[in-house]
C-alpha cells in the first residue's frame, strides 16, 4: 500500500554506493502528489538541525510511513528530480508493490510518555490527566479516583503533543475505557482505546511515537 496524499513520511538518506541508512539523521516530509511513476514530496525537514535538508538527484532514501491501522511500511527509493512550483517539491521514484516491506503485526508502536490530556465526560465533567504511555491505537493515563471511569465509558479527549523540533500540536479523539486499575495513593490508571479519531490526528500521535522511539534508542 502506497502512502496517501498529505501523509507524513520519515526519511533517512544514504549514499547510492552504501545502501544502508545507518546513523543518518531522520528527516520528516509529507507526500504532496503522485503520478504513475513518481512520488512528489515536500522538502524534508531535519528537525534536529531545525532546517530544511537539500537533497540531490541520485541520492538514495529509505522512507517509512504508517497506515491508519498502525502497520509500518518501508521502501527504498532515490531522488529523480524536482518540481518548481509555489511550494518546491522533491520527486522520487515510485516503488512497485513488491518493493514495499510491511510489518506483519497489526499493532501500533506504543511508547512511555507523560503528556497532558484533557478529558470530558458527558456535558459537564472535565478534568486533566497525565498519560503513562501513548500509541497510535490508544493510551493509558493516571487520574484521581473521584472520576466515574469504568470499562466502556466514552470520553472526548484532547492530547497535547510536543515534537523534537519544539513545535506543539493537539490531537482530538473519542476514547473508550478498556480497563481501570486502582493505583496508590488515590489514583486510577485508565487504559483507553481510540474509538473515533481523524486520520490526521492519528498521524500526529504516530509521528510523536516514532520520534520518541528514536530518542530512546539514542539514550
Amino acid at each position: 500500500m502506497l502512502p496517501k496524499i498529505n501523509q507524513t513520511l520519515f526519511i533517512q538518506p544514504f549514499a547510492p554506493s552504501e545502501p544502508d541508512p545507518g546513523l543518518a539523521p531522520t528527516l520528516r516530509s509529507r507526500l504532496a502528489d503522485m503520478d504513475e511513476s513518481s512520488l512528489h514530496l515536500e522538502i524534508p525537514l531535519d528537525e534536529r538541525a531545525g532546517r530544511l535538508r537539500r537533497l540531490e538527484v541520485g541520492e538514495g532514501l529509505s522512507l517509512t510511513y504508517f497506515t491508519s491501522e498502525g502497520v509500518r511500511h518501508q521502501f527504498v527509493t532515490e531522488v529523480v528530480g524536482f518540481r518548481r512550483e509555489t511550494v518546491p517539491l522533491v520527486t522520487v521514484r515510485k516503488p512497485s508493490p513488491e518493493e514495499i516491506t510491511r510489518e506483519q503485526r497489526r499493532n501500533f508502536l506504543r511508547v512511555e510518555a507523560q503528556l497532558e490530556l484533557a478529558v470530558r465526560l458527558g456535558d459537564r465533567l472535565r478534568f486533566t490527566a497525565l498519560t503513562e504511555d501513548v500509541g497510535g491505537g490508544g493510551l493509558s493515563f493516571r487520574c484521581d479516583r473521584k472520576w466515574p471511569l469504568t470499562p466502556n465509558t466514552a470520553a472526548n479527549c484532547w492530547l497535547l503533543l510536543s515534537y523534537r523540533d519544539g513545535s506543539v500540536s493537539h490531537a482530538q479523539f473519542e476514547g473508550e475505557v478498556v480497563r481501570v486499575v486502582p493505583a496508590e495513593p488515590h489514583h486510577l490508571v485508565v487504559m483507553m482505546r481510540f474509538k473515533d479519531i481523524q486520520d490526521n490526528d492519528q498521524q500526529k500521535i504516530i509521528r510523536y511515537c516514532f520520534e520518541r522511539q528514536l530518542d530512546m534508542r539514542k539514550d
